[in-house]
């Protein structure tokens, strides 16, 4: 079996600029899909996201070794994460228009980061099926989830309706003597540990894509030995390293994955295996090592911010207040774009002050560098809270001030338009902009929802037309699936106005 990025290298070079412009700040809440309900949740979402904890969480930075935060290995020069404990700002995603299969999806998009996308719903056969819950509390069928343990029981022991947090897993192999038990019994609480042994998984259930692509779901631990066997059949294949290292890093093998990277910098990696070694020592709290590795990857990219944001982080750990503060401003000279090296410079600022001060300072920093990116990075700590996302509405504007043409400074504020239901103003943003919509589906999903919406459909149609002409595959096949969408509403608009008719013509 091999397994696959979920992407080809053909799509990562058409995304090369996007993914530039948006890799530092890909911890965010994907598009929603069409059925989900209101007109908000069809936006392309600028939320604030977290690399050390769920994109969209409240609350301050996660453990220094979540698995996103760290390097993707994939078999090619590979771009620099974002830093581990910090708050990203806000960041957008081309809605997706691939299938899933419904168990816990792990793919890597270029630029986007690592994707989750919403479950299908699957409906279980005799056997019934498990219904996994997330946090939060949900009611539906008269029944009350709350807390991340699982239910398994049949769907039949929903009669209401399957609540709609759940996750429907349906068993791949002939389910044990102990599920079909479980299962006559009625319902029975069990921890998602127990659950995935229930389901015959070795360990939590993964996707991957096999040879041919297609998604399958696999237990972690048959998924880490497989990428291990794979790897020591051919020692010296450094992508097979990196492949099993991602894996290792997403999750938390984090001293196995030095192990690894360490092997593949030794036989000649390149700079971004020094950076991601240098992120598994450093989230191991090993500081010494990962000082010296990571003044390694700066050596090796000296056009990249990321080594020396990394090494702000570590001297924020070892409370070198001096040596953080001159690694971060080293970051922005290396890339003045850089929208981690701003939010990381403001929260250093907003740490030793308040808000107001942090944003004086910001600007005063950024006064004769003519880039959105400061504001991009200050409204993303504001846009995923209700009751803030005015502020960030304004930090966004004056990021559009600053540079009009910003394709991520449109998107950010165009979806924080979308979530507030202004429909009016995500058109007059983005209206002028259609050009850039051939290359940014980002921009193009937003501006059709707006539209969509609003029921303009003369333009949607205008809009859908220029987009199917798009060189960009990605742009293309949001064009045909779009296009589809409007006409299977004009259908049922017809069919409507057809049925409604029928009384009328038989009274006369």
């Amino acid at each position: 079996m091999g397994v696959r990025d979920g992407d080809s290298d053909g799509e990562h070079d058409r995304d090369h600029t996007s993914d530039r412009e948006a890799a530092a700040a890909t911890r965010a809440a994907a598009a929603q899909p069409a059925s989900s309900a209101g007109t908000a949740a069809r936006f392309t979402v600028a939320t604030r996201g977290f690399t050390g904890g769920s994109g969209g969480s409240g609350g301050g930075g996660g453990s220094a070794s979540d698995p996103n935060a760290m390097a993707a290995m994939r078999p090619r020069a590979l771009r620099a994460p974002p830093l581990p404990g910090w708050a990203l700002p806000a960041s957008v995603r081309a809605p997706s228009t691939r299938t899933t299969a419904p168990i816990m999806t792990a793919r890597r998009v270029p630029g986007r980061g690592w994707v989750m996308p919403a479950p299908r719903r699957a409906w279980g056969r005799d056997l019934g099926a498990s219904t996994m819950t997330t946090n939060g509390q949900q009611q539906a069928g008269g029944l009350n989830i709350t807390g991340g343990a699982a239910i398994v029981a049949p769907v039949s022991a929903f009669p209401n309706g399957v609540p709609g947090n759940a996750l429907i897993v349906i068993p791949m192999n002939k389910p044990t003597d102990e599920l079909k038990g479980l299962l006559e019994q009625g319902p029975a609480a069990v921890t998602l540990e127990q659950m995935w042994q229930l389901l015959g998984f070795n360990g939590p259930a993964v996707q991957v894509q096999d040879d041919q692509g297609r998604p399958i779901a696999i237990g972690l631990e048959d998924l880490l030995a497989g990428l291990e066997k794979h790897w020591t059949e051919q020692p010296d294949d450094l992508n097979r390293g990196r492949i099993y290292a991602q894996e290792l890093l997403k999750h938390n093998r984090l001293a196995r994955a030095e192990q690894v990277l360490s092997k593949v910098v030794a036989k000649g990696g390149t700079g971004d295996d020094w950076l991601a070694l240098g992120i598994a020592q450093l989230s191991q709290d090993k500081h010494d090592k990962a000082e010296g590795t990571l003044k390694g990857a700066q050596n090796l990219l000296k056009d990249n911010p990321y080594p020396s944001l990394h090494l702000a982080k570590l001297y924020q750990a070892k409370k070198d207040d001096a040596k953080e503060r001159e690694f971060i401003e080293k970051a922005l000279s290396i890339d003045v774009d850089c929208i981690d090296a701003w939010a990381y410079l403001f929260q250093y600022e907003k740490q030793r002050g308040d808000e107001a001060s942090a944003v004086a300072a910001i600007e005063k920093f950024s006064a004769d560098k003519k880039t959105a990116a400061p504001y991009i990075a200050i409204q993303g700590f504001y846009a995923a809270n209700e009751e803030t996302r005015d502020k960030a509405v304004e930090y966004a504007k004056k990021a559009v001030a600053q540079n009009p043409d910003n394709p991520l400074a449109l998107l950010c504020l165009s979806a924080l338009y979308g979530q507030k239901n202004d429909l009016e103003a995500v058109v007059r943003l983005l209206q002028p902009h259609e050009a850039k919509m051939s290359r940014d589906v980002r921009l193009a999903n937003n501006y059709f929802e707006a539209l969509f919406q609003s029921r303009q459909l003369e333009k949607v149609t205008k809009l859908l037309n220029a987009l199917a002409g798009s060189p960009n595959k990605e742009v293309k096949q949001f064009a045909i699936e779009r296009s589809r969408a409007v006409a299977q509403y004009l259908q049922q608009q017809q069919q409507q106005l057809a049925a409604a008719a029928q009384p009328a013509q038989r009274k006369a």
